[in-house]
């Protein structure tokens, strides 16, 4: 039989380490359980880094940098056509991660990887991407330019929820743009990441270019202090966000930090109410709610809408499909973890408490062989107003709230009073309705019949208020910007045999 010793010491052996310099790195020292959420048990540990391991994945990207930033960027889009491919060939075993530890259904993990699998595809016109500008004869016989050049070592510390899309939000571009990249995934569904970064391995990108760290709040505080990490983007909680942005930013860094959300959709008397309710079940339900644009606050104008509203999403919720994500027919998975479980269901406690009608109660849900996973059926809240906790704060979990108000007016007072600004939407056949609240509303991404209005890897994706801390968004133009620096030109070559005097005016182009 064996010892508690002996099977500590198996696991530990089998635990997912690091990638570091082309190569995976063994685990050693601290770790942590990684669970399969439809059961509830350990299916595998990953190690914990710490400042040694740390310090080989940057002595590797600074061996690596000077190299990468001399690549031509062509070259550098050949690698990314190469790795796309790679993607797309093992998008199988890629969602499969995906859904044995986070728990989301392979459905859910297809379109998560494929959203990631669109940034590498915008990063693959780097080229174009990275063009300056240049004038001629910016003065007399002088001609100015500038040049897009990449900052060095660059980190992402990205979250549970998409552990595909996420990291692919930033390393792809920032890598494209002559950077070399550090990513500290998720602990809680570290897997996916590690096939990732041994594909783009496998496409031709040289050691060092791209490293993963796996590990918990000391590696992270390690990288917000080290000098040589030029820049950082993360996305999680706000209270995290903002703590990172303030630690990165006094130690000098470029930080982005996307935080929480507490996502609303207005739906006006007008809406084609059977559109608005199976559009808002996948917005709130959809990966058991664990996503920063879920929509969590439905804002019904009238009382009429919201009752024939709250009877069809009654009627959706009895229907909905609820067990192990690698079940093709399922709707929605488990939470990620018992502590998530337990925080939502607090959560639900204080609603009920604090006068909220809970129309739906998913809390005795049980799916039979999966006891101890981490399942909640979807909840519904009703007669939800702006005091209380579950409309305030974000619950992160298959929990939508109903919140009555008379009029348009009253809907966007709402939602602009509110602390986060991330995303939000109308359900609306007015024209009128739809132009003015998209262009007045405090929110920095919108959508009209659109509930999840996440933008296309040619723009850029980032919230306002305390939903973003940093000047620019994740991914398109701005992910070009936040990864490199402008660096202007001025150059002159004075005409043979011309004596000139010296000048003492700050010159202009206006000059002879």
């Amino acid at each position: 039989m064996n010892s508690p010793e002996s099977v500590a010491v198996a696991k530990q052996s089998s635990a997912l380490g690091h990638y570091i310099d082309g190569a995976v790195v063994p685990a050693n020292g601290r770790h942590a359980d990684v669970f399969d959420p439809a059961t509830g048990q350990v299916a595998r540990q990953v190690a914990m880094a710490d400042a040694a391991v740390l310090e080989q994945a940057l002595e590797a990207a600074q061996a690596a940098f000077p190299a990468w930033r001399d690549t031509p960027p062509q070259k550098r889009a050949h690698i990314l056509f190469r790795f796309k491919q790679l993607l797309e060939e093992n998008a199988d075993r890629i969602c499969a991660l995906i859904t044995a530890e986070h728990g989301k259904v392979l459905d859910d993990a297809r379109g998560e990887l494929g959203r990631g699998i669109e940034v590498v595809e915008y990063a693959c016109g780097i080229s174009e991407l990275l063009k300056g500008e240049h004038s001629k004869n910016a003065g007399p016989g002088i001609d100015s330019w500038s040049e897009l050049q990449p900052l060095g070592i660059v980190a992402g510390i990205t979250p549970f929820n998409f552990p595909a899309m996420v990291p692919m939000w930033m390393f792809p571009l920032a890598i494209a743009c002559g950077n070399c990249f550090l990513l500290k995934p998720s602990e809680r569904d570290p897997s996916a990441a590690m096939l990732i970064a041994q594909l783009f391995r496998e496409a031709g990108l040289p050691g060092g270019v791209f490293n993963v760290v796996n590990g918990d709040r000391e590696v992270v505080e390690l990288i917000l202090d080290e000098p040589r990490i030029a820049a950082v983007s993360f996305v999680g909680s706000t209270a995290i966000a903002e703590t990172i942005y303030r630690r990165g930013s006094a130690a000098g860094k470029r930080v982005q930090a996307l935080g929480g959300a507490k996502n609303h959709a207005v739906i006006m008397p007008d809406a084609d109410l059977d559109i608005a309710a199976n559009a808002l079940m996948g917005a709130a339900y959809g990966s058991c709610g664990e996503r920063c644009m879920a929509i969590s606050v439905a804002v019904c104008v009238e009382d009429q809408t919201a009752d024939q509203l709250v009877a069809k999403l009654k009627s959706r919720i009895n229907e909905l499909k609820i067990g192990p994500g690698t079940d093709v027919s399922n709707d929605m998975g488990p939470l990620i973890s018992r502590d998530a479980l337990a925080r939502v269901r607090s959560y639900l406690e204080q609603g009920v408490e604090q006068g909220a009608s809970l129309v739906c109660d998913g809390r005795e849900l049980k799916i039979p062989g999966h006891e101890e996973g981490f399942f909640l059926g979807a909840c519904l809240f009703d007669d939800v107003t702006e005091q209380m906790t579950v409309y305030q704060e974000e619950i992160f979990g298959p929990v939508l709230c109903v919140v009555r108000v008379p009029d348009l007016e009253s809907a966007m007072d709402l939602i602009d009073r509110h602390q986060y600004g991330n995303g939000t939407c109308v359900f609306t056949r007015d024209g009128e309705t739809a132009r003015f609240f998209s262009d007045a509303i405090q929110v920095g991404m919108v959508g009209v019949n659109v509930a999840l209005p996440v933008p296309i890897a040619s723009q850029s994706f980032g919230g306002w208020k305390r939903s973003l801390f940093g000047d620019l968004y994740a991914y398109g133009p701005d992910g070009v910007r936040f990864y490199t620096r402008r660096k202007t030109i001025t150059q002159r070559w004075p005409s043979s045999g011309r004596r000139e005097r010296a000048q003492f005016s700050f010159p202009s182009g206006q000059g002879s």
